[in-house]
């Protein structure tokens, strides 16, 4: 605090050109506590620390110290110093700094700035929800049922001895101790065809999508997108300067075009659990999809985002692992099983492309946080990880079924969507096609009810778009979704939707 102030005041001494030294730093320090630098009683630097930090006597701070308790804004307390009031003096609004700062801040306020045709697209179609939590967020996790205090013994333990290669620039592409982790559980879990090396760690999806797109494509390539799907990869591959092409999905999946008449350079799918809607890529349309890669030299990225919850029948196995060698680059993250704060995520190259995707993820990124990513995999080995993942199963597939009733009871099964494959965090609520699912969510919001429209997952924000309302049941407990339901049936009715 002490040296902080002293480098505040050295500063804005300098723009103090009138009067004596001490009331020049009288009115360095009047700032300073006016504009809540030095936030109300906080004890100030001793006059002696203070003088030597600026280089002047200490008898000129004890003037300006003199002068601020004389008008109020501190108090001197015998044997402890001197302390900046509770309350700031009523008249401090008439004096010249504020003069001067209001007259600033109006110029800034005034001042217009442009950005970059690629920042308004992104400013424009900015999707991201200030709602993070509560009923109905989806794609939210239970973040308080992880076993923290197993985590932080982990972590507190590595910790009192890191590594000097812990605590520097990482260019190895992530924790090699979390990459093995990482691969053998894939490999188990997933059948994904890997190893540690073809491993690139990130700081979540988002970031796994920066890179592939920089690396794999040029400004004015051409992507194909499910559609609908994941506002986050349109907006990412909008800002890097790609043309963006929405492809159709049915209940198998991702419909490639018979005849497309441009060839896209990278191909987005979400095989396992379409995002939103919630079909998985049937095993024909998959190896449909492979072969098109493959001959048309295309890359395949596949967003393995929550394919750990599924709640009956078999796993979907990855389309990564589908066929060997194949042009499949496999993306991960544990935003979804762990919580979003973790900002850890993981990309899957094949062989001959990870070393290049190593070198730009350093480039661009600079590796760190290799003590948490080693915490993590020390989780991973001991089973905590896989024992979190049942338990999780097991608490959501309950959430779920919950819900599922609660809509078979007071709705109809007809408001259930028919791609809907029993996994996931989230379930989608079809609505009729006349309803403005957008003002819908908008008025639940409102009421407390955190629901996302279906249609603002469209690139093309047409009439023909589904309606309905994504419902996320993960992160609420049976007695607060009993009541955000309840609330939620309130703002169909307002919207004059028929129910059961």
């Amino acid at each position: 605090m002490r040296s902080l102030l002293g480098d505040y005041v050295l500063q804005h001494l300098q723009n103090e050109q009138t009067g004596t030294l001490h009331y020049r730093l009288f009115r360095c320090l009047r700032h300073a506590i006016v504009k809540g630098v030095v936030q109300p009683s906080t004890r100030l630097p001793a006059s002696r620390d203070l003088a030597q930090a600026i280089h002047v006597s200490r008898n000129t701070v004890l003037s300006a110290y003199d002068q601020l308790q004389a008008e109020g804004y501190v108090e001197a307390k015998t044997g402890h110093g001197t302390w900046v009031s509770s309350r700031i003096p009523d008249d401090f609004l008439s004096s010249l700094p504020s003069h001067i700062d209001n007259k600033r801040e109006k110029m800034d306020e005034e001042e217009k700035y442009e950005i970059s045709k690629r920042g308004q697209c992104l400013i424009e179609r900015a999707s991201a929800s200030p709602h993070q939590w509560g009923a109905f967020v989806p794609g939210v996790p239970d973040v308080m049922a992880f076993p923290h205090h197993i985590f932080q013994r982990i972590q507190t333990k590595q910790s009192k001895l890191p590594q000097i290669e812990q605590l520097i620039y990482s260019n190895t592409g992530g924790c090699f101790r979390l990459r093995t982790a990482l691969a053998q559980y894939l490999k188990v879990s997933r059948s994904v065809s890997c190893d540690a090396d073809q491993i690139i760690i990130t700081e979540g999806i988002h970031q796994g999508i920066d890179l592939i797109t920089r690396v794999l494509s040029d400004v004015g390539d051409l992507a194909w997108v499910e559609e609908p799907g994941y506002w986050g990869v349109k907006n990412n591959l909008s800002m890097n300067g790609l043309d963006v092409e929405p492809i159709s999905i049915d209940s198998e999946g991702l419909y490639i075009p018979n005849s497309p008449q441009r060839l896209p350079s990278l191909i987005f799918v979400t095989p396992s659990h379409q995002y939103p809607l919630g079909p998985h890529l049937s095993i024909q349309r998959r190896k449909h999809l492979i072969k098109f890669a493959r001959e048309n030299k295309c890359w395949v990225v596949e967003d393995d985002y929550d394919s750990e919850f599924r709640f009956s029948g078999k796993p979907y196995p990855s389309l990564q692992g589908l066929e060997r060698n194949s042009p499949v680059i496999y993306m991960g993250t544990f935003s979804k099983t762990i919580y979003p704060a973790l900002r850890i995520g993981y990309v899957v190259a094949p062989k001959s492309l990870a070393p290049i995707l190593r070198q730009a993820s350093t480039e661009l990124y600079r590796g760190g946080h290799t003590l948490l990513q080693n915490t993590l995999a020390e989780f991973i080995e001991e089973g905590h990880y896989e024992a979190h993942i049942r338990r999780m199963r097991l608490l959501y597939g309950k959430r779920r079924s919950y819900l599922i009733d609660l809509i078979f009871k007071y709705l109809g099964e007809r408001f259930l969507h028919p791609y809907d494959n029993a996994s996931g965090l989230h379930l989608v609520l079809k609505l009729p096609q006349s309803v403005d699912d957008t003002a819908l969510s908008e008025y639940a919001i409102q009421r407390g009810v955190k629901v996302r429209p279906l249609s603002q997952y469209y690139l093309n924000r047409h009439s023909a778009c589904e309606k309905g309302l994504l419902l996320g049941f993960a992160c609420v407990d049976e007695k607060n979704m009993f009541d955000a339901f309840t609330l939620l049936i309130e703002c169909l009715k307002k919207f004059n939707i028929p129910l059961k």
